[in-house]
C-alpha cells in the first residue's frame, strides 16, 4: 500500500510541477497574485489541513480530468479543510474571473501545454493556413488582398476579444437571474441577455482572466491560456467568409462588416452553444433550452460563416465578368500547401476542444484524421467518375469538407461513425460545389457555402444520430432531462431533434444577422470597388502592391 501510495505521489509531483509544498499556504509565486483578487474567503468550517488522502484524490483527479476541489468539499459544497494550514493543490492566492471566492486550483501542467500547443496550431490555420488555401484559388492581382483581409480579421478580432468579446461568450458563472436592473448592474456575476449574451464586464480587458482554472470550463487549464485558444476559433471564423466574396469587397467594409458580424452574430452563437449557462449549451448547462452539442464549432464556426457568407456573396452580386471569363485558381501549388497546413492545424482545433490531454482529446484526434482522409478520397473520385479526371483541387476540397463535418462530432462519435461522416462530407460537399452551385447560379467564389455551411450543417445532424456514450463519459450525468436521456446509442434518438433544432436556430441568426449588417455597411462605407478597381485587381488598387510581378 506505501509503496502504492509513494508511486502516485510521484507521478503527481512530476505531473504538477507548478505546485510547491510549503507549510505556510503560501505557495504560489508572487507573480501568480492580481491586484483583482476579491477579499478573503470566509473562513472553512473546518481548521484541519488537508489530508494525505485527500491530497491524493486530487492528485488522481488531474490524470482523470475531474473536479481537484471535490474532495475538500463537503455534500453541500461547503468547504471542510483550511489550505493555511498544509499543503494542497488549491492555492488561496489565485483568483479568476468568476470572483467566487479565492479556493482555486492550480493548473495541471499536461493538460496546460496541450491546450497551449492546441493554440497554436489554430492560429496557423488562418495565418498562414486559410490564407494560402483562399490566396492560391484567387487570380494573381487578388493574391495579397486576401492575406490582407486574413490579417486585418486577426488584430481586429483580438482587439474585439480582449475588451468585450471573452466575456460576451464566456463571461458570468451562470448564476442568472430574471431581474434585468439586478443583470445589468452586477458586473460580475450575471449574463446581459439569459442564454444568449454574457457580460462583457466580467472580463473587460482580460480583468481577473489569470493562470488560474475557471472551473466553469477546465478544473486544470489556466483561464488566460483558455481564452487565447477561444480567441483563435473566433479570428479564423470571419475569415472563413472572405471565400465567398472573394475578390469584390471593399477592404474598409470588410472592416466594418467584420466587427459588427462579431458584435451580432458570433459573440452570441458562441455563449448560446458554448457559454456555461447557454441557451443551446447542452453539455454542461441542466437547464438548456436546447441540449444540443457543438464540440468543436460546427453551428458556432461553420454554419454562421458559411450561411452568413451566402447571405453576402448574394448581396454583393457576382464577380465582373463571372461566367465569361477565366476565374480558374491561379496556384494550386498554394493552396495544396494551405491545406496541408489547415489539416495539422485541425488537429489543435478539434483535439484541443477536449480542453485537456485526456481520452475525449485522443478520440477527437482519431475521428478527425479518419473523416478527412476519407473525405479528401472520396470527393475526387466522384470527379474522376463524373468528369473522368480526379483533381488536385478535389483532393483539397475534399479534405477541408471532412474537418468541417466531423469537428461537432469528433469527441463524440466513435472510429465506426467518423467513416460515415467521412463518406458523407466527400459525397454532400462536392455535390453542392459541382451540381447546386451551378443550377442557382450564386457566385460563392471559393465554396465557402458548399463546404462550411452545408458541411457544418451535415455534421450537425450527424452529431446527433452518431454521438455514443462509449466515447464521452459526460453523456451519463449531463445530458438527462427526467426519464429523457438524448443519447441512447440509436440513429434516431433525441439528441437528432435537438440538433435540428440548434441548426435552425443558427441559420436565422446568421442570414438576418448578416442582412442588416451588410446594409448598415454599405450605408456607411459601401460594399463595392468600383469597376475600374475590380478589373485592376485589389492588390495594387487597395494595396499599392503587387503579389507578382512579371519579368
Amino acid at each position: 500500500m506505501k509503496k502504492y501510495l509513494l508511486i502516485i505521489g510521484l507521478m503527481g509531483a512530476t505531473a504538477l510541477g507548478t505546485v510547491t509544498l510549503r507549510a505556510d499556504g503560501t505557495n504560489a509565486p508572487a507573480a501568480a497574485a492580481t491586484t483583482n483578487a476579491p477579499a478573503a474567503a470566509p473562513t472553512p468550517a473546518s481548521t484541519n489541513a488537508p489530508s494525505m488522502e485527500q491530497r491524493l484524490e486530487s492528485i488522481e483527479a488531474y490524470f482523470q480530468n475531474s473536479d481537484p476541489t471535490a474532495t475538500y468539499k463537503d455534500t453541500n459544497g461547503n468547504w471542510t479543510v483550511n489550505f493555511a494550514l498544509g499543503p494542497s493543490i488549491i492555492n488561496t492566492n489565485l483568483s479568476n474571473s468568476t470572483a467566487a471566492g479565492t479556493n482555486v486550483s492550480y493548473p495541471g501542467a499536461g493538460h496546460n501545454a496541450w491546450l497551449l500547443t492546441s493554440t497554436a496550431l489554430v492560429l496557423f490555420m488562418t495565418l498562414p493556413g486559410l490564407a494560402l488555401f483562399y490566396g492560391g484559388m484567387v487570380r494573381k492581382k487578388n493574391v495579397l488582398s486576401v492575406l490582407a483581409q486574413c490579417f486585418l480579421i486577426t488584430g481586429l478580432v483580438t482587439i474585439l476579444w480582449v475588451f468585450v468579446g471573452y466575456g460576451m461568450i464566456f463571461g458570468g458563472t451562470g448564476n442568472d437571474t430574471s431581474d434585468p436592473v439586478k443583470r445589468l448592474a452586477d458586473m460580475h456575476t450575471e449574463d446581459w441577455v439569459s442564454g444568449w449574451v454574457g457580460n462583457p464586464g466580467v472580463c473587460w480587458m482580460m480583468k481577473n482572466v489569470t493562470s488560474a482554472p475557471n472551473g466553469n470550463y477546465s478544473y486544470w487549464v489556466s483561464e488566460n491560456v483558455y481564452a487565447m485558444f477561444q480567441l483563435m476559433f473566433a479570428i479564423i471564423t470571419p475569415a472563413l467568409i472572405i471565400g465567398a466574396i472573394a475578390e469584390r469587397m471593399k477592404f474598409k467594409a470588410i472592416f466594418v462588416f467584420m466587427t459588427l458580424w462579431m458584435l451580432i452574430v458570433y459573440f452570441t452563437q458562441g455563449h448560446a452553444v458554448w457559454g456555461i449557462n447557454g441557451f443551446m449549451n447542452g453539455v454542461w448547462n441542466a437547464g438548456a433550452k436546447i441540449h444540443a452539442m457543438d464540440f468543436a464549432g460546427g453551428t458556432v464556426v461553420h454554419m454562421t460563416s458559411g450561411y452568413s457568407a451566402l447571405t453576402l456573396c448574394l448581396i454583393l452580386g457576382k464577380r465582373k465578368g463571372f461566367g465569361k471569363e477565366n476565374f480558374a485558381p491561379h496556384s494550386l501549388v498554394l493552396t495544396f500547401i494551405g491545406t496541408g497546413m489547415l489539416w495539422v492545424g485541425w488537429y489543435g482545433f478539434n483535439s484541443g476542444s477536449a480542453v485537456a490531454g485526456d481520452v475525449i482529446a485522443a478520440n477527437a484526434f482519431t475521428t478527425t484524421t479518419i473523416a478527412t482522409a476519407i473525405a479528401s478520397f472520396v470527393w475526387p473520385m466522384w470527379e474522376w467518375i463524373v468528369k473522368g479526371k480526379p483533381s488536385v483541387l478535389g483532393f483539397c476540397s475534399g479534405a477541408v469538407a471532412g474537418l468541417v463535418v466531423i469537428t461537432p462530432a469528433c469527441g463524440y462519435v466513435t472510429p465506426q461513425g467518423s467513416i460515415a461522416i467521412g463518406i458523407a462530407a466527400g459525397t454532400i460537399c462536392w455535390f453542392m460545389c459541382y451540381k447546386v452551385k451551378a443550377w442557382f447560379g450564386y457566385d460563392d467564389a471559393l465554396d465557402t457555402f458548399g463546404v462550411h455551411a452545408i458541411g457544418g450543417t451535415t455534421g450537425a445532424i450527424m452529431t446527433g444520430m452518431l454521438a455514443r456514450n462509449s466515447v464521452n463519459p459526460n453523456f451519463a450525468s449531463i445530458l438527462n432531462a427526467g426519464t429523457t436521456k438524448y443519447v441512447n446509442d440509436t440513429l434516431f434518438q433525441p439528441l437528432v431533434w435537438e440538433q435540428v433544432k440548434a441548426v435552425v436556430i443558427t441559420i436565422i441568426l446568421s442570414v438576418v444577422g448578416t442582412v442588416v449588417i451588410a446594409y448598415i455597411t454599405k450605408l456607411l462605407v459601401g460594399l463595392r470597388p468600383t469597376e475600374e478597381v475590380e478589373v485592376t485587381g485589389l492588390d495594387e488598387s487597395e494595396h499599392g502592391e503587387l503579389g507578382y510581378h512579371d519579368v
